[in-house]
């Protein structure tokens, strides 16, 4: 049987190609974005196929409503693809608590929210999938990145509570880490940018790199998304999916300071519990 998919931020860069991807599936996909028009050709393409839904993840009031519409006309939702998002770049001192708060109100309040709202459904099928697009900046983070970063961890850590939870009821999750992808995120426009300071010139440095890397990351969206859908299909799907030479690398090399830091004081974090 076909499987009904809900994507938000469906309207370019990830969102798009993993809404064309399950197409090409023969999956049923409701492509939820701010704005829906921009689906259009698709919906024109696959009309028995795609449906355009107008979404922003930030109104959580409205998401409830959305997923019963979506179950209401389609029987189901099987997998909810977390994707709507952006990137942002300041130093932790220079973010302000409103660039910080509404971060994470799309970062981590939307996809919980929709999370919410789409587990009682497929609890009661006892089968699902929640992909929950995230960022090699999920598992480590550099100057400039660190609000951005900070949503990413947080999401991640409640994706790894929530697939023990959801594991008994045949639900998977699915966190996807991709490191540079030739998507819309660093472009005019889409990439927050907090006041810069001059005070910390690391920050100033990632800076310049999001603004001059747009257009020439070296990840294929499309590939990634067939790659997410194989993790889907697969007996044993991962937890943790990086992707991309760059996400891959830089995550190993992170686990493995980690590592080394934890090591080089082994001996005595270990020695921290009460005499006998």
């Amino acid at each position: 049987m076909n499987e009904v998919w809900l994507v938000t931020g469906a309207s370019s860069g990830f969102g798009r190609e993993i809404t064309e991807a399950a197409v090409a599936a023969g999956d049923v996909v409701v492509g939820a974005a701010r704005r829906p028009e921009a689906l259009a050709d698709l919906v024109a393409a696959h009309p028995d196929q795609v449906e355009a839904l107008r979404l922003d993840v930030t109104d959580t009031a409205a998401i409830e409503e959305a997923v019963r519409d979506v179950v209401a006309r389609h029987g189901r939702i099987d997998v909810l693809v977390n994707n709507a998002g952006r990137t942002h770049v300041g130093a932790v001192e220079e973010t302000t608590d409103a660039e910080l708060r509404d971060l994470f109100d799309l970062h981590v309040f939307g996809p919980t929210a929709l999370v919410r709202a789409v587990l009682p459904h497929m609890r009661e099928r006892r089968s699902g999938a929640i992909v929950q697009m995230s960022s090699m900046g999920g598992q480590l983070s550099f100057a400039g990145f660190g609000a951005y970063s900070g949503t990413k961890f947080a999401l991640e850590g409640i994706s790894e509570a929530l697939a023990d939870e959801v594991a008994e009821y045949g639900i998977k999750v699915l966190i996807v880490e991709p490191g540079a992808f030739r998507t819309a995120l660093f472009g005019t426009g889409r990439a927050g940018v907090s006041a810069d300071s001059g005070i910390y010139a690391k920050a100033g440095e990632t800076r310049g790199a999001v603004a001059g890397g747009h257009g020439t990351q070296p990840g294929d969206p499309a590939k990634a998304a067939h790659l997410v859908l194989a993790a889907l299909q697969a007996e044993h799907t991962p937890l943790r999916l990086p992707l991309g030479d760059d996400a891959v690398g830089a995550i190993l090399g992170h686990l493995d300071q980690v590592r080394e830091d934890i090591q080089a004081w082994e001996k005595r974090t270990r020695a921290t519990a009460f005499d006998a």
